[in-house]
Protein backbone atom coordinates (compact mmCIF):
# COMPACT_ATOMS: atom_id res chain seq x y z
CA UNK A 1 0.00 0.00 0.00
CA UNK A 2 2.83 2.73 1.08
CA UNK A 3 4.23 1.45 -2.42
CA UNK A 4 1.23 2.38 -4.50
CA UNK A 5 0.90 6.02 -2.63
CA UNK A 6 4.61 6.66 -3.09
CA UNK A 7 4.20 5.95 -6.52
CA UNK A 8 1.09 8.00 -7.14
CA UNK A 9 3.09 10.73 -5.28
CA UNK A 10 5.95 10.48 -7.59
CA UNK A 11 3.84 10.65 -10.91
CA UNK A 12 1.64 14.03 -9.54
CA UNK A 13 4.99 15.62 -9.29
CA UNK A 14 6.11 14.32 -12.65
CA UNK A 15 2.95 15.56 -14.33
CA UNK A 16 3.89 19.17 -12.20
CA UNK A 17 7.35 19.14 -13.71
CA UNK A 18 6.24 18.51 -17.14
CA UNK A 19 3.40 21.18 -17.28
CA UNK A 20 6.30 23.48 -15.27
CA UNK A 21 8.79 23.24 -18.25
CA UNK A 22 6.47 23.27 -21.11
CA UNK A 23 4.30 26.73 -19.98
CA UNK A 24 5.27 29.65 -22.62
CA UNK A 25 7.68 32.07 -21.76
CA UNK A 26 6.08 36.00 -21.02
CA UNK A 27 7.00 38.12 -23.63
CA UNK A 28 9.22 41.12 -23.29
CA UNK A 29 9.57 44.38 -25.83
CA UNK A 30 12.39 42.72 -27.31
CA UNK A 31 10.69 39.82 -28.60
CA UNK A 32 9.18 42.01 -31.40
CA UNK A 33 10.76 42.50 -35.01
CA UNK A 34 8.86 45.57 -37.06
CA UNK A 35 10.10 46.85 -40.50
CA UNK A 36 11.66 50.84 -40.26
CA UNK A 37 10.34 53.22 -42.73
CA UNK A 38 12.22 52.45 -45.55
CA UNK A 39 10.93 48.50 -45.03
CA UNK A 40 14.07 46.95 -43.06
CA UNK A 41 13.33 44.55 -40.27
CA UNK A 42 14.38 45.81 -37.06
CA UNK A 43 14.83 43.58 -34.02
CA UNK A 44 13.84 45.23 -30.82
CA UNK A 45 16.64 43.79 -29.10
CA UNK A 46 18.99 46.23 -31.32
CA UNK A 47 17.93 48.68 -28.43
CA UNK A 48 18.91 45.64 -25.57
CA UNK A 49 19.89 47.89 -22.68
CA UNK A 50 18.90 51.62 -23.93
CA UNK A 51 15.36 53.63 -22.29
CA UNK A 52 13.12 53.87 -25.01
CA UNK A 53 10.34 55.91 -25.71
CA UNK A 54 7.63 54.66 -27.71
CA UNK A 55 5.24 56.78 -29.61
CA UNK A 56 2.42 56.32 -32.66
CA UNK A 57 2.58 59.45 -34.37
CA UNK A 58 1.05 61.03 -37.45
CA UNK A 59 1.49 64.05 -39.83
CA UNK A 60 -1.77 65.23 -39.89
CA UNK A 61 -2.77 65.55 -36.21
CA UNK A 62 -2.91 68.72 -33.48
CA UNK A 63 -0.24 66.96 -32.07
CA UNK A 64 2.09 67.03 -34.71
CA UNK A 65 4.56 70.05 -33.61
CA UNK A 66 5.63 67.17 -30.91
CA UNK A 67 8.32 66.18 -33.33
CA UNK A 68 9.97 68.64 -32.81
CA UNK A 69 9.49 67.88 -29.01
CA UNK A 70 10.47 64.39 -29.51
CA UNK A 71 13.85 65.46 -31.64
CA UNK A 72 15.22 68.04 -28.86
CA UNK A 73 14.22 65.16 -25.97
CA UNK A 74 16.02 62.78 -27.81
CA UNK A 75 19.08 65.11 -28.48
CA UNK A 76 19.18 65.68 -24.66
CA UNK A 77 19.45 62.11 -23.77
CA UNK A 78 20.25 60.30 -26.73
CA UNK A 79 24.41 60.44 -25.36
CA UNK A 80 23.12 58.36 -22.01
CA UNK A 81 21.45 55.22 -24.11
CA UNK A 82 18.11 56.99 -24.89
CA UNK A 83 16.22 56.16 -28.30
CA UNK A 84 12.93 57.74 -29.27
CA UNK A 85 10.56 55.12 -31.59
CA UNK A 86 8.14 56.81 -33.63
CA UNK A 87 5.59 54.29 -35.69
CA UNK A 88 3.20 56.12 -37.68
CA UNK A 89 -0.37 54.93 -37.60
CA UNK A 90 -3.75 56.12 -39.78
CA UNK A 91 -5.82 54.80 -36.76
CA UNK A 92 -6.98 57.88 -35.61
CA UNK A 93 -9.32 60.48 -37.95
CA UNK A 94 -7.26 59.50 -41.03
CA UNK A 95 -4.39 61.86 -39.49
CA UNK A 96 -1.96 59.60 -41.32
CA UNK A 97 -2.82 58.69 -44.93
CA UNK A 98 0.85 58.83 -46.61
CA UNK A 99 2.98 56.36 -47.70
CA UNK A 100 6.10 55.43 -45.85
CA UNK A 101 8.39 57.66 -48.15
CA UNK A 102 6.12 60.35 -48.06
CA UNK A 103 6.17 60.50 -44.35
CA UNK A 104 10.02 59.82 -44.32
CA UNK A 105 9.84 63.09 -46.94
CA UNK A 106 7.63 65.19 -44.16
CA UNK A 107 9.57 64.12 -41.26
CA UNK A 108 12.57 65.06 -42.71
CA UNK A 109 11.54 68.11 -44.52
CA UNK A 110 9.87 69.97 -41.14
CA UNK A 111 11.21 68.53 -38.40
CA UNK A 112 14.49 66.96 -39.05
CA UNK A 113 14.20 64.06 -37.13
CA UNK A 114 17.08 61.81 -36.02
CA UNK A 115 15.99 59.15 -34.13
CA UNK A 116 14.11 55.51 -35.88
CA UNK A 117 10.84 56.12 -38.07
CA UNK A 118 9.47 52.81 -38.66
CA UNK A 119 6.94 51.57 -41.17
CA UNK A 120 2.89 51.81 -40.81
CA UNK A 121 1.19 50.51 -38.42
CA UNK A 122 -2.36 49.84 -36.72
CA UNK A 123 -2.33 50.06 -33.00
CA UNK A 124 -5.38 49.83 -31.64
CA UNK A 125 -8.58 47.16 -31.74
CA UNK A 126 -8.01 43.70 -33.06
CA UNK A 127 -6.04 45.40 -36.12
CA UNK A 128 -3.37 46.21 -33.88
CA UNK A 129 0.36 44.93 -34.41
CA UNK A 130 1.51 42.58 -31.59
CA UNK A 131 3.63 45.41 -30.29
CA UNK A 132 1.21 47.61 -29.36
CA UNK A 133 -1.22 44.75 -28.29
CA UNK A 134 1.42 44.13 -25.86
CA UNK A 135 2.12 47.66 -24.45
CA UNK A 136 -1.67 48.21 -24.03
CA UNK A 137 -2.44 45.14 -22.66
CA UNK A 138 0.27 42.76 -21.19
CA UNK A 139 3.52 45.18 -20.71
CA UNK A 140 2.23 46.63 -17.22
CA UNK A 141 -0.81 45.91 -15.77
CA UNK A 142 -1.34 49.64 -14.33
CA UNK A 143 -0.47 50.91 -17.37
CA UNK A 144 -3.06 48.94 -18.93
CA UNK A 145 -5.68 50.70 -21.41
CA UNK A 146 -6.18 50.90 -25.16
CA UNK A 147 -4.36 53.71 -27.16
CA UNK A 148 -6.95 56.55 -27.82
CA UNK A 149 -5.15 58.71 -30.20
CA UNK A 150 -1.63 59.98 -32.45
CA UNK A 151 1.47 60.80 -29.74
CA UNK A 152 0.58 58.11 -26.51
CA UNK A 153 4.17 57.62 -25.11
CA UNK A 154 5.17 54.93 -23.57
CA UNK A 155 8.57 54.59 -21.73
CA UNK A 156 10.62 50.86 -21.55
CA UNK A 157 13.40 51.16 -19.06
CA UNK A 158 16.79 49.56 -20.07
CA UNK A 159 15.54 46.16 -18.72
CA UNK A 160 12.56 46.01 -21.63
CA UNK A 161 10.23 47.05 -18.55
CA UNK A 162 6.96 49.40 -19.43
CA UNK A 163 7.58 51.99 -16.23
CA UNK A 164 5.53 55.33 -17.39
CA UNK A 165 2.88 56.03 -20.01
CA UNK A 166 1.42 59.20 -21.00
CA UNK A 167 -1.48 60.34 -22.99
CA UNK A 168 -1.13 62.92 -26.40
CA UNK A 169 -1.68 65.97 -24.97
CA UNK A 170 1.52 65.55 -22.39
CA UNK A 171 4.52 66.78 -24.62
CA UNK A 172 7.18 64.96 -24.68
CA UNK A 173 9.27 67.94 -22.96
CA UNK A 174 6.51 68.12 -20.02
CA UNK A 175 8.55 67.64 -16.93
CA UNK A 176 7.15 64.43 -15.89
CA UNK A 177 7.94 62.92 -18.98
CA UNK A 178 11.27 64.48 -18.53
CA UNK A 179 11.65 62.30 -14.81
CA UNK A 180 10.06 59.43 -16.36
CA UNK A 181 13.26 58.99 -18.95
CA UNK A 182 15.58 59.93 -15.99
CA UNK A 183 14.52 57.60 -13.73
CA UNK A 184 14.25 55.23 -16.11
CA UNK A 185 18.04 55.98 -17.09
CA UNK A 186 19.49 56.03 -13.78
CA UNK A 187 17.50 52.85 -12.62
CA UNK A 188 15.18 54.80 -10.38
CA UNK A 189 12.08 53.63 -9.55
CA UNK A 190 9.13 55.42 -11.30
CA UNK A 191 6.34 56.63 -8.63
CA UNK A 192 3.67 58.50 -11.13
CA UNK A 193 3.69 55.82 -13.90
CA UNK A 194 0.91 57.25 -16.22
CA UNK A 195 0.05 61.24 -16.73
CA UNK A 196 -3.12 61.79 -18.97
CA UNK A 197 -3.00 65.28 -19.60
CA UNK A 198 -5.97 67.77 -21.05
CA UNK A 199 -7.33 66.52 -23.94
CA UNK A 200 -7.73 69.77 -26.37
CA UNK A 201 -11.10 70.79 -27.75
CA UNK A 202 -9.40 70.54 -31.20
CA UNK A 203 -8.38 66.75 -30.33
CA UNK A 204 -12.39 66.27 -29.28
CA UNK A 205 -13.43 67.27 -32.21
CA UNK A 206 -11.62 65.39 -34.17
CA UNK A 207 -13.19 62.13 -32.39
Amino acid sequence: MRKKVLLVALTCFGLVAVVASTAPAKLTIYDFNLPDIDGKMVALTTFKGKVLLIVNVADGSNYTPQFAELEKVYQTYKGQGFVVLAFPSNDFGGEEPENEQQIKSFCEKNYHLTFPIFAKIPVRGDDATPLFRYLSKEANPELKGAVHWNFTKFVIDRKGALTARFEPPVSPDDPEVLVAIENALSGKKQTSPSKDGKESKENRADR
